[in-house]
């Protein structure tokens, strides 16, 4: 008789303490959606989404309020939702694209959370969002060239983060949830081991 084979365990979450919420930050396709829902189930927390919320509230699409409304207005909304956000229990919060640039968003994060960046670079980016019709700055001639100008204007101010993982394509979506894990365990003010 040969032994039975191990069985494949199912994350569960950590035996932590979120105290701040993790807003993660980084350019369309970086994997802020589907890495924050993971980390959420890993850590036993929240998810929340700032442009769902957005969306949410404004009975609209994102793409649809920047044709109405425009980015200045979008850009209000966004903060207004973050700071709500930030002041409900620690969760984590997925940030559109465009929310860390504001730097009266940098500054409320850092006070009240705790950013990652989800680094990626521009070929996997791009493979992620090229057949997606939901990204309103992708909307040009050359949207693969437009991608590549917003990543070069966005770097050095997503490098501003409080935390930094680096995303590869071999990575499944639990191993970045992983990497994610280690990085906040690196700051015991944010996570704190129970």
């Amino acid at each position: 008789m040969q032994p039975a084979e191990p069985r494949r365990r199912k994350a569960r979450p950590v035996a932590a303490r979120l105290k701040k919420t993790v807003v993660l930050v980084g350019m369309m396709g970086a994997g802020k959606s589907a890495i924050g829902t993971g980390l959420s189930k890993r850590l036993g927390v929240p998810f929340r989404d700032s442009d769902a919320e957005i969306e949410l509230a404004a009975d609209r699409t994102i793409a649809e309020i920047f044709e109405r409304d425009g980015e200045a207005f979008f850009r209000d909304r966004e903060s207004e939702v973050i700071s709500r956000l930030l002041d409900g229990r620690p969760a984590i919060l997925s940030t559109g694209g465009g929310a860390f640039l504001a730097e009266r968003n940098r500054r409320m994060i850092h006070e009240r959370g705790v950013s990652i960046l989800l680094k990626a670079d521009v070929e996997l980016l791009w493979n992620r969002v090229k057949h997606k019709t939901n990204r309103p700055l992708l909307r040009t001639p050359n949207p693969r060239a437009t991608l590549e100008a917003i990543y070069a204007e966005r770097a050095p101010i997503y490098a501003k983060a409080d935390l930094a993982v680096q995303a590869r394509s071999e990575y499944a979506i639990s191993e970045m949830v992983e990497q994610v894990v280690k990085a906040l365990r690196s700051r015991p003010d944010v996570l704190e081991d129970c």
